[in-house]
């Protein structure tokens, strides 16, 4: 068999007595995989519940945040047979203080991570975890490599704590060979979803992730059960992130009676606007009319629905300004929208990306 690494020359031409010199190039040489070497996984950790204790074994509100990684990883089954691990305590706060400071630290963790490590698992408060995948899922092309998600939503102290398990299935999921070619992941309650679309729908309960659009599976008895092969959510568009500081957008909520001057509140304050309309981008014409008299300020219609997507043909006549944010609830259309004037994109370009949500 041809070989392209070395190259053998022959000295003597009498073949008995030949001798032979043999020149190899060393940097060319591919070392050898070692048998069952085991996935190489990085937590990275920010706080939130999981990392909390309460008062009780039976208090599950009022809790702070009090545990490290380390702590964490005492309180879940041995993993040693199941990957290697290292671990990096980014931050330890409630996901509701979580700033853009802290968010860049999270997405510099995970890029500096990606080439060195088989899966990366995050551990996130529930508040704001979804938006925090979505961010890291839109500026990070993380390849084969599975970034997963996790959190809880009772303290570390409660009598029937759901943090080491979902930990312990995260870490799982995330050295599992299944999971490459899936992006980011979220997995809470025994349940595996796609970090683009989730959406926290319940302030209380243990199931507390609408997942809707974008449920992959189930890890069940140390089992992971994926329904489809590997694909990433439709309609992503990747950012590269040169940042000083993310463009300023707000969230305005609709609700009936709505004063139109509202928008006035804002319009100089703000680089864009996204509204949580009523129904599937219904609002009041007179706020129709303001929204629209302001050609120069990006404005996302959203949802205040749990469900459901807002359609192109709901927008107002006259749409220059309007964007619909199709599947995206308002958080998630609000870090769409910073990262396009991040990209000084145009209107046109900004409804486009939109566009890929089945909005725009």
């Amino acid at each position: 068999m041809p070989n392209d690494i070395m190259e053998v020359t022959t000295i003597c031409q009498d073949a008995e007595n030949s001798q032979f010199t043999v020149t190899i190039n060393e940097e060319d040489i591919t070392p050898l995989p070692v048998a069952n070497q085991l996935p190489r996984i990085k937590i990275l950790g920010t706080g939130g519940t999981i990392a909390s204790k309460g008062e009780s074994s039976s208090a599950t509100a009022g809790y702070h945040v009090d545990l490290t990684i380390q702590d964490m990883l005492d309180s879940i089954p041995d993993i040693s047979q199941i990957c290697q691990l290292e671990y990096e305590q980014l931050c330890n706060v409630d996901s509701k203080d979580l700033n853009e400071t802290q968010l860049m630290e999270i997405y510099h963790g995970v890029a500096s991570s990606l080439q060195k490590f088989d899966g990366i698992v995050i551990t996130h408060g529930t508040d704001t975890l979804s938006e925090t995948a979505f961010f890291i899922e839109a500026t990070i092309d993380s390849g084969d490599v599975p970034i997963v998600f996790v959190g809880s939503m009772r303290p570390s102290t409660s009598v029937s704590a759901d943090g080491p398990m979902n930990l312990y299935q995260a870490i799982c999921i995330a050295s599992n060979r299944k999971s490459r070619g899936r992006g980011v992941l979220v997995s809470l309650n025994d349940q595996i979803s796609a970090g683009y679309y989730i959406t926290k729908t319940n302030a209380n309960s243990l199931d507390s992730f609408n997942v809707r659009q974008g449920y992959l599976g189930n890890f069940v008895n140390n089992e992971i059960h994926y329904y489809y092969p590997p694909v990433k959510p439709q309609g992503i568009h990747k950012f590269k992130l040169n940042l000083t500081k993310l463009p300023s957008v707000c969230i305005l909520y609709g609700h009936q009676n709505l004063d139109p001057n509202f928008i006035d509140l804002v319009k100089d304050h703000y680089d864009g606007v996204v509204i949580a309309t009523l129904g599937a981008g219904s609002l009041p014409l007179e706020v129709n009319k303001k929204c629209i008299s302001l050609p120069e300020l990006p404005i996302v219609y959203s949802k205040r629905s749990m469900d459901g997507m807002i359609p192109r043909a709901n927008l107002p006549p006259n749409k220059g300004n309007i964007i619909a944010s199709g599947y995206l609830n308002p958080e998630k259309s609000r870090i769409l929208l910073q990262l396009c004037l991040l990209s000084n994109y145009s209107m046109e370009e900004i409804k486009n990306v939109f566009n890929g949500v089945y909005g725009g």
